[in-house]
């Protein structure tokens, strides 16, 4: 019975042993099984992600920080992860104890690992230049709205070298600078006058650093460009020129924190084949603000006579419907106002219970085609018909206008002639 407790009792330990050793490549989101390299890129991530200076007030991504911290001090040096493996928390915190190992803070092991201060934009860390993109977006998209993704070509840290540039690991500090990126040297001017210059070394390029086994993947260069996919999501009603920014996106280096990527949204022409397989007549709307602009294009008798309609399909595939009575006229150059088919006026909390979508209006020009000739019998249709009520209730322009009705010319040797 005792060695029955005793073997239950081992199979408990056991058990909970297993489970912590899981722990802690769980918070770095890796198998057992990973490698230094998964381990760095993992840590890399999310100690940016969920640092305090990108979170700031909030204590859920600051305890995140902590444990992302505690998981790679434990996982990344061999002895410990060893340790770890067998004998989980527990095991780490005897040999801590013991004085085989020491707790770090976890902003001085972020500090170490990207080679600066351990907070972002300040206090030691050189930041990078921001990089900015510009983005082709359809006038369908701004309508709508749209979670879509790009591609550009952004500078990453040599994931084979880890940043360092060396394919063994080891980098020397220059010999012709004595690690300090810069040579200076004496130039004489005039017996006892001597002027010194600064330049940068050439054998490290400014480093201090040298490398003799160069890595593979980047030829020593630390870093180099790859496409990288960024997710993008346009919001409804969102301004034509809107900058998005991404923080810490931009190019990286093993020498400065990551600038800001900052895509700005530019509207681009309508394509008929890509941005419009719905065949919808709101892709030729122009916009204006809030506001969109449209031309109706009707004929004479449709301008003169009225009865007509007409189906516009908006942006988001809806009827917006035009029309006219028999008997109502429209003047060529007429702008009607749509009250409310214009752009969704972009708002921070969209369509939810805190926010109702306002929207634009639309302004729809008409533009009147008068035939370029008429058959014969119509013509004289018309011309009898137009006589009739012109005499009636015409309106005889030229005699209202005041114009005189002959012009003559007058020239210099006194005589006049009849204008031709």
């Amino acid at each position: 019975m005792f060695l029955k407790g005793a073997a239950l009792l081992l199979l408990i330990v056991l058990i909970q042993v297993a489970l912590c050793a899981e722990d802690f490549y769980k918070v770095l989101g890796i198998d057992k099984h990973a490698s230094d390299k998964q381990i760095k890129s993992a840590y890399r991530q999310l100690s940016k992600k969920f640092h305090p200076d990108k979170n700031p007030g909030d204590e859920t991504a600051k305890e995140k920080f902590v444990e992302v911290s505690e998981a790679y001090e434990a996982l990344s040096d061999p002895e410990s992860r060893k340790i770890y493996d067998q004998y989980g928390h527990e095991g780490l915190k005897q040999r801590q104890q013991g004085g085989g190992g020491h707790h770090h803070d976890p902003f001085d092991l972020f500090s170490r690992f990207f080679g600066g201060g351990g907070h972002f934009g300040g206090h030691g860390v050189r930041r990078g230049p921001n990089v900015e993109v510009k983005l082709g977006v359809s006038l369908r998209d701004f309508y709508n709205g749209r979670t879509t993704e790009f591609q550009w070509d952004k500078q990453q840290i040599c994931e084979e070298c880890d940043g360092t540039g060396s394919a063994d690991g080891v980098v020397e500090t220059c010999g012709h600078c004595g690690g300090h990126g810069v040579r200076i040297t004496k130039h004489q001017l005039a017996p006892g006058m001597f002027q010194q210059i600064q330049t940068q070394c050439d054998q490290c390029g400014g480093r201090g650093k040298v490398i003799k086994h160069k890595c593979p993947v980047c030829q020593g260069q630390r870093v180099l460009r790859r496409p990288t996919t960024v997710q993008l999501t346009v919001e409804r009603g969102s301004a034509r020129d809107m900058k998005l920014v991404y923080e810490n996106e931009a190019d990286a280096s093993p020498d400065y924190e990551a600038g800001d990527l900052i895509v700005t949204l530019t509207e681009k022409e309508p394509d008929l084949e890509q941005d419009n397989p719905d065949r919808v007549d709101g892709v030729f709307f122009r916009r204006k603000g809030d506001d969109l602009f449209w031309k109706e294009v009707i004929s004479l008798r449709e301008a003169w006579m009225g009865d007509w309609e007409r189906n516009i399909t908006h942006l988001d595939g809806h009827i917006v419907k035009l029309g006219r009575k028999r008997g109502e006229v429209i003047q060529f150059g007429h702008v009607e106002r749509v009250q409310g088919e214009g752009m969704p006026k972009w708002h921070e909390d969209g369509d939810s219970v805190y926010h109702n979508t306002e929207f634009g209006n639309l302004y729809v020009e008409y533009v009147v085609v008068i035939p370029d000739q008429m058959e014969s019998g119509m013509e004289k249709d018309f011309w009898a018909l137009f006589e009739k009520w012109r005499k009636k209730v015409g309106v005889d322009l030229h005699a209202d206008s005041g114009r005189p009705d002959k012009v003559e010319v007058h020239l210099e040797d006194g005589q006049s002639h009849d204008e031709l």
